[in-house]
């Protein structure tokens, strides 16, 4: 098995077992989108939390001015 990236939306309140839950949620790729809705069983020791994703895009770009000319 491999590790996955995982946005939990909520907790699913069923009977487990002591320290195991389960999750509901969207399974997220290298590039921060979800790909796969999921609901995944798993012992709350072993989970950790991924560092707050980072916004994509060109920061400090502006937008160029256009001139109004009038006759």
């Amino acid at each position: 098995m491999r590790p996955i990236k995982f946005r939990v939306i909520r907790q699913l309140d069923w009977i487990t077992y002591d320290g195991w839950v389960w999750l509901d949620g969207y399974e997220i790729n290298n590039q921060g989108d979800a790909v796969a809705r999921r609901s995944i069983f798993v012992m709350k020791a072993g989970l950790r939390s991924a560092p707050a994703p980072v916004a994509v895009g060109q920061p400090g770009r502006k937008r160029a001015h256009s001139r109004r000319v009038t006759a």
